[in-house]
């Protein structure tokens, strides 16, 4: 996807969008046209944030209603997966393949992340590969308009889309980039490693020190950006991800996470019947919970690391997944 950078090259301010939008301001009546909504928007974003509001407005007037992503996200909720079946929807081997050639391309610049941030490689690329695998499903929406529908017309989460619509705004400006070209998933996730907006502008980083952060075509901007995430979330350099366990006796289920957070220590966890296979310290927070793997239940430990991974996305299976996509991607390498 090409990023465009018009405003820029005339440099001149974003918020002064005066004639940089070419035909924006003289279009044809949008989807939000008259919008009560979009105009109290505006308001807020003239006066809190010093964007122009008659030129803003005429970006509005080129944003588009799209049905299909209100349908996408109304969509009932497909039946949760066991891990039996999840797990080989990305561990696969074009996956592992495709994977490999993106750390061979990108050695370098993964090498650098993983030395300035502590995050290893393999995980860094394992995460774009389960995102958006390497690049190759970034998202066909403009960002613009899955986040203005998703704001102004989906009122389940309307409040955290507009808040998505605000900093993309911002994002745009600090980016000198035009809001209208920008192109992400039917959420308004962006890019090789699919960052929400405001993850952006709290984590994104300038990784190959061109004054501008571009995440959708520019994989050292999008390795930097994930290795910076990750650290931001409370990536712990060299330590484990997961532990599998045994388990025995009536109350190994009192030991369950009930949800990600890690609410015992291996400590209680060995109390009841958990025993880690690794050597772990009893004051070790985890996150304990069973898999229903291809040959019977699963028992594992999710250390900080890969509570870390959860703050990506809240799914201990999406968590195992990037870390077993990681270790598959590692031994076809051949790299200890």
């Amino acid at each position: 996807m090409q990023v465009t950078r018009s405003w820029a090259a005339r440099c001149v301010p974003w918020f002064s969008l005066m004639g940089l939008l070419g035909s924006a301001q003289h279009a044809s009546a949008g989807d939000y046209e008259g919008s009560p909504q979009v105009a109290e928007f505006v308001g807020e974003m003239t006066r809190d944030y010093g964007f122009a509001g008659e030129q803003l407005m005429g970006v509005f007037r080129e944003v588009q209603r799209k049905q299909s992503i209100l349908d996408a996200i109304s969509r009932p909720a497909e039946r949760v997966k066991p891990w039996s079946e999840y797990r080989p929807m990305f561990i696969t081997d074009a996956r592992i393949a495709r994977g490999v050639d993106f750390w061979r391309q990108h050695e370098a610049v993964l090498a650098r992340a993983e030395q300035e941030y502590g995050v290893p490689a393999q995980v860094i690329v394992a995460i774009i590969g389960v995102e958006t695998f390497f690049g190759r499903n970034t998202g066909n929406f403009r960002v613009i308009d899955a986040l203005s529908t998703l704001g102004f017309d989906y009122p389940p989460r309307a409040e955290f889309f507009r808040k998505e619509l605000r900093e993309f705004l911002l994002l745009a400006r600090e980016e000198q980039v035009d809001p209208l070209t920008l192109k992400g998933s039917y959420a308004g996730a962006m890019g090789l490693p699919q960052f929400m907006p405001s993850s952006f502008r709290a984590y994104a980083v300038d990784f190959d020190g061109d004054g501008h952060i571009n995440i959708w075509t520019d994989p050292d901007d999008a390795i930097g950006s994930v290795a910076s995430y990750f650290k931001r979330h409370g990536w712990v350099a060299g330590e484990p991800v997961v532990s599998q366990a045994s388990v025995r006796g009536e109350q190994v289920d009192l030991g369950l996470t009930p949800g990600i957070d890690p609410v015992k220590t291996v400590g209680e966890l060995r109390a009841l019947g958990w025993s880690s296979h690794d050597a772990l310290r009893d004051d070790l927070p985890a996150t304990a919970f069973r898999l229903d793997g291809a040959n019977g239940p699963e028992y594992w430990l999710g250390l900080k690391n890969f509570y870390a991974i959860t703050r990506y996305n809240r799914s201990v299976m999406y968590a195992m997944a990037v870390h077993q996509l990681s270790q598959s991607l590692v031994q076809a390498r051949g790299v200890k």
